[in-house]
């Protein structure tokens, strides 16, 4: 995210076309995570239902990055001619960067529905508060990897370009976490009641499967849903944009006459636009460890999960539990954080500006990394205590792959447990929906804000605008990422409300 929108500029691309290049985000989530979710819910692999798709995307996501970082090299292996060779290096590029987003949603909608599957509701709020923890730390070793001289650390050893090494650091990294992942949950495998042979799933069996379950989702999970949809139409521009936003407000107000002599403008641009994510995944990962235990968890809300702490302390729990405001409030207030932060984007003239805004906004990633997911976690397994199975026709028991254990994955109508999650790959994948679905718009929004403002190449980033052409081009108009994002916040306020029309139907169920 930091270096590819510099990145694919530099090979000489416009914004408006690069706009159109991230609609693979959207699109491969689109298609990918339904699809897995609901495959993986009725897999029967010894291996488990989520782990194979973990570790056969890991290895797709690794081999597509490193084509990313080498494909000049590639391309010239073939070709010869320097305008094929340009033309062919653009392809590769993209066709990689959809390769990536592709594979590396299988892998995402595998790990958050093991979190679903393998915790009671009394855990789902902890399990998703440290999932967020470690995207926040993940977030925050990549933009330092990207805003360290990772050459003078490496040497050649990983390549001869900053970008190189960023593409195998993080193939490898990916490698080690999710093997260690892979290797340390103890998953369940679903055994069939004999009744039917739930291996044998067709194609149109499983798009009617997410058709009908996106079509009759029960209200809470529709209400976070609703939710999700409005803010990511805010956070797509964020997320893709952002460094190079902060990159070129450095090129055009603070950077030194030489800065646009640089022969790796892509290594400047990244660079600094790292150094603004280092300081957003500062606050996230400060705001992931410590807001969850200032907020009041959902189950702590419904009577049956009423905490019960010792009586030597107990007046003292009650009394800082009625000051604690609840997940949905924290949820609704990082929205209005997230967009108060953007709406002034396009009034921003200094890189200490541009960096502070994006710092704040680190609040609001660390509560979106969490507060969905727990609501979605609880209402999934709220629903399984009720016998509710979306796959009506089947019934499914489950056992352990190393150990006896008193959760399972489904269970007869006179059984009752504390957590199932066994449609929780569809239910994760229809939210996923409505994740991508809203890049789709915020695609078109960019492309459309591009295609006005900055229909040639970006002027911070054309190595042949002078300083005058940047100063003329800074009095014409605001920076066209700034009004993407400014639009954001727009859509952000409207999550804001959202969420506060989701509070209205919990307290009335």
């Amino acid at each position: 995210m930091t270096y590819c929108t510099p990145y694919l500029l530099e090979l000489g691309l416009t914004k408006s076309k690069i706009s159109l290049v991230w609609i693979a985000g959207p699109l491969s989530g689109l298609i990918m995570q339904p699809i897995v979710g609901v495959i993986a819910d009725r897999s029967k692999s010894r291996w488990g239902r989520r782990r194979p798709f973990m570790l056969g995307g890991t290895v797709l996501v690794s081999m597509f990055l490193l084509l990313l970082g080498w494909t000049k090299e590639f391309v010239r292996f073939f070709l010869k001619e320097k305008e094929a060779v340009r033309q062919a290096t653009i392809v590769v590029a993209v066709l990689s960067i959809y390769g990536i987003d592709f594979a590396i949603n299988a892998v995402q909608g595998s790990c958050r529905g093991l979190i679903v599957d393998t915790l009671p509701i009394s855990k789902q709020q902890l399990g998703s508060s440290w999932a967020s923890r470690m995207v926040a730390v993940g977030s925050l070793v990549g933009y330092a990897a990207g805003a360290v001289d990772l050459g003078a650390i490496f040497g050649p050893m990983l390549g001869d370009t900053q970008f190189k090494q960023l593409t195998a650091v993080a193939a490898i990294t990916l490698c080690v976490t999710v093997g260690l992942t892979s290797y340390a949950v103890t998953e369940r495998v679903l055994v069939s009641d004999g009744k039917e042979d739930e291996g044998q799933i067709g194609a149109m069996e499983v798009l009617s499967t997410i058709a009908h379950n996106a079509m009759n989702l029960p209200r809470g999970i529709a209400a976070i849903c609703h939710v999700q949809f409005w803010a990511w139409i805010g956070w797509f521009p964020f997320l893709f944009y952002s460094t190079t936003w902060v990159g070129e407000i450095y090129l055009r107000y603070d950077a030194p006459v030489d800065a646009k002599a640089s022969e790796d403008i892509t290594g400047q641009v990244g660079r600094i636009g790292s150094t603004a994510l280092i300081a957003f995944s500062i606050i996230t990962f400060l705001m992931s460890v410590i807001l969850p235990w200032f907020v009041k968890s959902p189950e702590d809300e419904v009577p049956d999960f009423t905490p019960r702490p010792p009586a030597s302390i107990a007046s003292f729990v009650f009394e800082m539990e009625k000051y604690k405001p609840s997940l949905l409030t924290t949820w609704t207030a990082s929205h209005c954080i997230f967009a108060g932060s953007m709406i002034m984007a396009p009034f921003v003239q200094s890189l200490r500006g541009a960096t502070i805004i994006v710092a704040l906004c680190g609040i609001s990633w660390a509560i979106s990394c969490w507060a969905p997911f727990t609501f979605l976690g609880v209402e999934i397994n709220r629903l399984s205590q009720h016998n509710h199975r979306p796959y009506g026709h089947m019934t499914r028991n489950s056992i352990e792959l190393e150990s006896p254990v008193q959760l399972h994955l489904n269970h007869g109508p006179d059984e009752s447990h504390g957590s199932t999650g066994a449609s929780s790959g569809a239910y994760l994948g229809i939210m996923n929906l409505y994740t991508t679905l809203p890049q789709f718009v915020g695609t078109f929004i960019s492309w459309a804000v591009f295609s006005l403002l900055e229909p040639g190449k970006s002027p911070e980033l054309a190595k042949e605008a002078g300083p005058e052409e940047l100063k003329q081009h800074a009095a014409e108009g605001p920076n066209a990422i700034a009004v993407c994002l400014f639009i954001g916040a727009l859509s952000a306020a409207v999550a804001a409300f959202s969420t506060r029309k989701l509070k209205r139907l919990q307290s009335e169920g």
